[in-house]
């Protein structure tokens, strides 16, 4: 899970985006230098920290990998700030490295597979149209809740009825330089094992 601070773009806060929403449709609450954002039917799409800056020593600027520790440090704040919210965020990384356990053509789409990829502690149903996927290749896998470079969060859907869970990236989906610009999936060298962080 990500946040973001960029001092300079938008001034001394931290943003933790939860879920995507209305953002015309949304209720804000104060606590302290916290600021709670719902939508109407009261799902909590994140949270603002003002003045971030004098509460946590951040090292990066931009996107920010949430860490136990940090997590630790926002709990006690928002305690602190009187917010009595449950931040049981599911800290393990988004990007893994996958191994594709095995590849079926999709029953109702010529041009789609239906893959079976091991991820480490479990195995992901995931529906792939690239051409070149494979049965027996690693491959980077951005599971449910991961925030692509693009903006797009992976979420569970089906496709042509088929549920597909997490997606098989390109290089390009990934925004690595040098991506090529045929169309199909980063196919890594044997080497990364199953479950590892995948960092870009």
């Amino acid at each position: 899970m990500d946040v973001f601070y960029n001092p300079t773009g938008i001034g001394d806060v931290l943003i933790i985006p939860l879920e995507d929403g209305d953002r015309y449709a949304v209720k804000q609450e104060q606590f302290g230098d916290v600021t709670k954002i719902t939508d109407v039917e009261g799902t909590v799409l994140g949270y603002n920290i003002f003045q971030a800056s004098t509460h946590f020593e951040l090292p990066d600027t931009g996107k920010i990998t949430l860490t136990e520790d940090l997590l630790n440090k926002l709990k006690s704040f928002f305690a602190k700030n009187s917010l009595n919210d449950s931040l049981d965020f599911d800290l393990r990384p988004k990007f893994v490295v996958g191994y594709v356990s095995s590849k079926t053509p999709h029953e109702n789409a010529d041009k789609l597979n239906v893959c079976q990829v091991d991820v480490g502690d479990e195995t992901l149903q995931i529906v792939c149209g690239a051409p070149n996927v494979d049965e027996g290749q690693k491959v980077v896998v951005a599971k449910v809740g991961a925030v692509m470079p693009s903006g797009l969060k992976i979420k569970p859907t089906k496709l042509r009825g088929v549920p597909s869970n997490g997606m098989i990236c390109s290089q390009k989906e990934l925004g690595l330089p040098n991506a090529p610009k045929e169309k199909g999936i980063y196919v890594l060298e044997d080497s990364y094992k199953s479950g590892e962080a995948f960092d870009f």
